[in-house]
């Protein structure tokens, strides 16, 4: 292997031999700027390339069945040509050796015609088919026989495939790893010490890296894999124990008072018994406000479970001990809905509360800060407009964030920071009405303890889900107007606001085709983000009055629209939608006694749309709709580096890897027990690649 001069992992991938400037450029494209970042792109899969093989032994394997996945090697003469023209054009070659023929077939390539021609000697791998009782490989890779067989070309090996680009094939990935690996794994240290990877049958890190860059055996992966994996999960777990470590051991919150006279005056206030999974939540969370351990929760709970109202409790309790309290939800619908509900459950008594939004005057803004700062306001509700720095609380004792999934580590940080010095912190609260996998409760969460409300409160509907293809719309809309015509109400909800030219319905073009074919008869009204707090208040009401018989929204109806009357949730385009989000918009529905239906409108042009409606089609279970939302998505992508700022795992996957995760916890767990700031030598190297991996994300900097 050609070795690099004064090769370092920081450098340029450029400098890298036979790379140049152009190809460098499509590397960075794939977020690899040095040898470092080669070298932790990792194959995404492999092919498993068999030895030179005869034509008749290649027959033989496909007809027993063996290894179907594998790549074949063969070698033999062009005995004859063809090209078929078209709009999917084909040209043939009929590939002939001593034992068989077999057929190599590519499509769209009429380049071939001057490439391949009969009596040409070639060597040829692919994956066999068979087609039509003859053997075929379709597509592939071939060269010229060269007169003398390098020894080791066509020995057997798996081909590492990299996540790659047009411009930038897996080929030439591989080629720029093998020019730089040896040089590159020298220079490697490992940040676990050997007696720990002897325990724990764990591959040195060079090692590592070498096998899943070149393995020769399935056993080489999946020992490289789960080094990896493991360094993935063992890291992220360790600073989020750092930070758990820190925030309970030098940060204070106020002592709230709780006994039965307290609790009857809260409860007093709900117009409705609360579940027994409310009433044991509740009891989670006042035990961790008595103390002045800050609490970190997590409340998480199928949509329509009744979270609202036990964050409310907290907050009551806040305001008994003359502390002041926040909600921060991630719009200002979803913001102005709690103000409103909360006004409501609370209309009569002395609680102070406010709403704090972007949209409020200079003046309005003004005098709520006022307020605040002298702690004549006990309950602050608001959007992201709660965390700049003009906003000051005179005693912030808990602090509820809704719809967790939205904001990111340092918006949380940001909001516990509202304190006055920075070792007192308030109690925070946590909401989502997506419920998290068991396993990323276990990553990106780990720091929080968790309560879980399953029970339904009493009255709540099953809702009946159906699809419709777009050919079929009108059928389901016949449907939805025969409801109408009852006395119910219901919801259409459409991916965009104006005509995009995408071919995606918007609220204004779609009410228009309602009003004039199946709902012509019927007040039709559109919501969406960008009218006022105003106009939106007058439709809500309007619609809870009865006066609009169906809203054409957009996805601002997601989260806290309460309305029993509507029992109709039509989604079109549905499979553009995530699936998590989809459950939130059928959860609109089914609040009242009639029976309710959420009809799904949608041509899935992918397998990852066709799964999220075929979900949505099987189960009402948020916990399971958020298990498959993970085995659709994956960690990544639904909680990845663009929600919570946690680096996306490269290599460990779930739920596979559980028992992985499980095993990083407890030694995270014990490692920070035993070295708490990760001080001294030993663990200098491990601190160092957390602190570049999480340090950002987690707030690591004041901690380690």
């Amino acid at each position: 292997m050609t070795s690099t001069p004064e090769l370092a992992l920081n450098t340029n991938i450029a400098a890298i031999p036979a790379v140049g400037d152009k190809r460098a450029e499509a590397f960075r494209r794939l977020g690899i700027r040095c040898v470092a970042d080669l070298i932790r792109h990792f194959p995404s899969r492999y092919e498993h390339i068999r030895p030179l093989q005869t034509i008749a032994e290649i027959g033989a394997s496909v007809m027993d069945q063996v290894d179907v996945d594998a790549q074949v090697s063969v070698a033999g003469t062009v005995t004859a040509t063809q090209f078929i023209p078209g709009r999917h054009s084909r040209f043939l070659a009929t590939l002939q050796d001593d034992t068989g023929t077999l057929l190599l077939t590519w499509f769209n390539s009429p380049w071939m015609r001057e490439k391949l021609h009969p009596e040409q000697e070639v060597f040829v791998q692919g994956k066999i088919k068979l087609h039509d009782d003859h053997l075929q490989i379709i597509n592939p890779r071939w060269e010229n026989c060269p007169e003398t067989i390098p020894e080791t070309k066509y020995q057997e090996r798996y081909r590492p495939i990299y996540p790659a680009t047009e411009e930038l094939p897996s080929s030439a990935i591989e080629s720029t790893v093998i020019r730089v690996l040896d040089d590159a794994l020298t220079l490697l240290e490992d940040h676990l010490h050997e007696e720990y990877r002897k325990e724990r049958a764990l591959l040195e890190l060079s090692d590592a890296y070498r096998l899943i860059h070149q393995p020769t055996s399935e056993l080489d992966t999946e020992q490289a894999r789960y080094r990896l994996a493991f360094d993935e999960l063992l890291l992220l777990q360790i600073g989020v124990m750092l930070k758990r470590r820190h925030r309970r051991s030098t940060l204070t919150a106020p002592a709230l008072t709780h006994n039965q006279a307290i609790d009857d005056h809260i409860t007093a206030r709900f117009p409705f018994t609360l579940t027994a999974d409310q009433r044991t939540v509740i009891d989670e969370i006042v035990g961790d406000l008595v103390t002045t351990q800050p609490m970190n929760r997590l409340l998480q709970g199928d949509v329509g479970s009744g979270k609202t109202v036990v964050a409310l409790y907290a907050m009551l309790l806040a305001v008994a001990a003359r502390q002041q309290a926040a909600l921060m939800a991630p719009t200002e619908l979803l913001a102005e809905q709690h103000y409103a509900s909360i006004c409501n459950q609370l209309a009569g008594s002395r609680v102070n509360i406010q709403l704090l939004t972007g949209s409020l005057s200079t003046a309005q803004r003004n005098s709520i800060l006022d307020e605040l700062a002298r702690g004549d306001i006990d309950i602050l509700i608001g959007t992201h407009a709660l965390l700049t720095e003009t906003v000051n609380f005179k005693s912030l004792a808990v602090a509820v964030i809704d719809e967790q999934h939205r904001f990111g580590v340092h918006q949380r940080a940001a909001l516990r920071s509202k304190s006055q010095d920075r070792t007192t912190s308030p109690h925070v609260l946590v909401m989502t009405a997506t419920p998290i996998p068991r396993t990323l409760s276990l990553t990106i969460f780990g720091d929080l303890d968790i309560s879980t409300i399953r029970e339904l409160p009493p009255g709540r509907q099953k809702i009946e889900t159906r699809h419709y293809q777009h050919a079929d719309a009108d059928e389901a809309y016949q449907r939805v107007e025969k409801r109408i015509a009852d006395g119910e109400q219901a919801y259409f909800v459409v991916p965009v606001i104006d005509e995009s030219g995408s071919g995606l319905k918007d609220v204004y073009t779609h009410m228009e085709k309602l009003q004039q074919g199946a709902l012509k008869n019927h007040r039709l009204e559109v919501m969406h983000g960008r009218l006022s707090r105003d106009e939106r208040d007058q439709i809500m009401q309007r619609f809870r009055d009865g006066e609009i018989d169906a809203l054409i929204a957009t996805t601002v109806i997601e989260v806290g629209i309460d309305v029993p009357n509507a029992t109709m949730m039509i989604i079109e385009h549905a499979d553009r939608f995530g699936l998590a989000q989809l459950h939130q918009l059928r959860g609109r529905v089914g609040r009242g006694s009639k029976h309710s239906i959420c009809l799904l409108i949608a041509d899935p042009a992918t397998n990852d749309g066709a799964a999220r409606v075929e979900a949505l089609l099987a189960t009402q279970d948020g916990f399971e709709i958020a298990e498959k939302d993970l085995e659709i998505r994956g960690p990544g992508e639904l909680f990845g580096a663009r929600q919570s700022g946690i680096a996306p795992f490269m290599v460990a996957q779930f739920p596979r890897d559980i028992q992985l995760l499980q095993m990083a916890r407890r030694d995270a767990a014990e490692w920070i027990r035993e070295n708490p700031t990760l001080k001294g030598e030993r663990d200098a190297l491990l601190k160092s690649r957390l602190l570049k991996t999480h340090g950002h994300a987690l707030g690591l900097g004041d901690v380690a």
